[in-house]
């Protein structure tokens, strides 16, 4: 009987996890063609990509994490980075999606037991920082001829123009996102885990 009930459940999150997959590749290719202020594109695909790894595991995270990163290279924005590095684009982006969420889903993880909706804040503001924090790491691996060649156009440090130019709005604009939907993606993971037959864990 526990072996039947494991079964459902595990198919439940397969289930969930295909639809979440859905959601982030169709958030991932719609994303780039809404700008703000025509320096960054608005992304949406993080907030998928935090209720997967808290709900389906940290590995989950991951894996919605680099579907996004895969599907960033059919957008048009694309062209840009492979124009400066194929290889650099790929391992940016990929290691960037995968590790965000995999970050998250080990937050969550960590901190459910000692509050749940704590747990559900922290990694949403967890997910966009390392997101940026490696997508940065990235440029200045991979692209740092580029920066620094346009940094001095500018007449800016290196660190400032990559801030300005190549992230822009877009991670201040996730992180408020991922904070202020906070509450709704509670209440979407208490949902998906009564769906699934588990207590949720009771806030405090």
């Amino acid at each position: 009987m526990q072996s039947k009930t494991n079964s459902r459940q595990k198919v439940k999150q397969l289930v969930l996890l295909a639809l979440l997959t859905a959601v982030v590749a169709v958030l991932a290719y719609f994303g780039g063609f809404i700008k703000i202020g025509g320096l960054a594109s608005i992304s949406l695909t993080l907030i998928p990509v935090v209720i997967g790894s808290a709900l389906c595991g940290p590995w989950a995270g991951a894996w919605l994490g680099s579907v996004a990163g895969a599907v960033f290279f059919a957008t048009a924005d694309a062209a840009f980075w492979f124009g400066l590095s194929i290889p650099g684009t790929i391992i940016t982006v990929l290691v960037k999606g995968a590790v965000s969420g995999l970050c998250a889903g080990f937050t969550y993880k960590l901190l459910e037991k000692v509050n749940q909706y704590l747990a559900v804040m922290v990694s949403a503001i967890v997910c966009p920082v390392v997101n940026t924090g490696i997508f940065l790491l990235g440029c200045r691996l991979f692209f740092f001829d580029t920066v620094q060649s346009g940094a001095a156009d500018e007449g800016m440090s290196v660190f400032a123009y990559m801030i300005v130019f190549f992230v822009g709005l877009n991670f201040v604009f996730e992180l408020l996102v991922n904070i202020v939907l906070s509450p709704t993606i509670l209440r979407i993971l208490n949902i998906g885990k009564k769906s699934a037959g588990q207590a949720p864990e009771a806030q405090q």
